[in-house]
């Protein structure tokens, strides 16, 4: 409320010399507070599971009750401050987003958990304090949630159990979910129903993401146009060859396009050979090929500024899994089973497998980052966007997870 509420009127009394009990004024505090508070009630409703998703909530219950001040100020013709209504969902969302990833995320939760199936390897996992239900008759008490695998085959009395719990209002969520939100990933042995949600993405979201990409790669390419101009020289300066490397890469449905990077390796010799190509795309821990200004470049992930063309042209998203060389990737197909369903969204100048991972090339590697790839897949929202796009600067100043 401090934030989001009383900051937006001193800025404003300040600039124009307006007194918050003018009609205006005062219409748009007293909406803008009503809007945080049942924004902030709606969150807090649902935020039951310690998720990565559940960041989302808030985005989500702000933006609703925020439509609906301005919708109610509207259709009852009450004047208010547009500029101080936007001010104020901003600094809200931006406020209660770095509440909830700094304290709500880490905070500890109490759940128990129903014996048989995938729940056994629950306790493992971190923020969440384990209670196992060791028979159908215990008595819960203050407990956030009850976990149980829904595909394990459970005696009729655990049947009944579920039920009454259900019936007493006790959420209840099935192992897996558990699993994918606590972790971030999700893992694919077999393919069933929901396992991604959809193996069709849904067209009118993609096209959406599409026109956004495009406008914003356009506006970041203004904006670094004259630092990446730079960046061409210094690698022109550093060593021999050209300042942009190009590669073929699997893409959008499997499709090859050509990716644009800046060079940060020495140019070696053309080699047609599939082996010498699938090697020459794995960068190792201190590969030697690498130039004194190109660790800079990958330490800082600048060498992929030159992808805002590829999005530019629709080859590429601003976020989205990482496209791999196609020696790389068909390679990957014919040892990880369903590999290829990464390419069901276009690839992504960055992504959630890219900021939680970083770059991996061993198979055992690639298998956790098809999890990671296959979360995002099944979980793409605007919320995850932003959570990928605030790690990637992060991982900008810091170098973390670079080869």
């Amino acid at each position: 409320m401090l934030i989001g509420v009383v900051i937006p009127v001193v800025i404003r009394q300040s600039i124009f010399g307006l007194p918050f009990y003018v009609t205006t004024q005062f219409a748009t505090i007293l909406g803008s507070a009503i809007a945080i508070i049942l924004g902030y009630i709606g969150y807090r409703r649902m935020l039951l599971f310690p998720g990565i998703s559940s960041g989302g909530y808030v985005i989500t219950y702000l933006t609703i009750t925020f439509s609906a001040l301005v919708l109610i100020m509207f259709v009852l013709r009450l004047d208010y401050s547009r500029l101080q209504v936007a001010s104020c969902y901003t600094l809200s969302v931006a406020t209660l987003l770095f509440i909830h990833l700094k304290f709500e995320r880490s905070r500890e939760f109490l759940f128990s958990y129903v014996p048989g199936g995938l729940v056994e390897d629950l306790p493992r996992l971190p923020h969440v304090r384990w209670h196992r239900i060791e028979t159908p008759e215990m008595v819960l008490k203050g407990e956030d949630a009850v976990v149980v695998d829904l595909h394990a085959d459970h005696d009729p009395r655990w049947e009944s159990a579920i039920a009454k719990w259900v019936l007493a209002g006790i959420p209840l969520y099935d192992a897996r979910l558990a699993k994918e939100q606590l972790t971030g990933r999700v893992e694919i042995n077999h393919l069933y129903e929901n396992t991604l949600g959809s193996l069709n993405p849904n067209n009118v979201l993609l096209k959406m993401k599409s026109v956004v990409d495009f406008f914003m790669a356009a506006l970041l390419i203004i904006i670094f146009m004259p630092f990446m101009a730079v960046i061409a020289a210094m690698i022109k300066i550093d060593s021999k060859g050209p300042a942009i490397f190009k590669q073929k890469r699997m893409g959008f449905r499997a499709s090859p396009f050509t990716v644009y990077k800046f060079r940060t390796m020495f140019v070696a010799s053309e080699t047609h050979d599939v082996e010498t190509l699938r090697q020459s795309a794995m960068t190792k821990d201190g590969d030697v090929r690498i130039t004194k200004f190109g660790r800079l470049l990958r330490r800082t992930r600048l060498d992929e500024l030159p992808q805002l063309f590829n999005i530019l042209k629709g080859d590429m998203s601003l976020i989205g899994p990482r496209p791999e060389a196609v020696a790389l990737s068909e390679w990957y197909e014919s040892q990880i089973p369903f590999y290829h369903y990464r390419h069901i969204i276009k690839p992504g100048l960055t992504g959630w497998a890219q900021v939680n991972q970083g770059h991996v090339t061993d198979v055992t590697d690639v298998r956790e980052k098809l999890n990671l790839d296959f979360y995002y897949v099944k979980n793409y929202s605007i919320w995850l966007d932003m959570l990928i796009a605030l790690r990637t600067i992060a991982i900008v100043f810091t170098g973390i997870g670079a080869r």
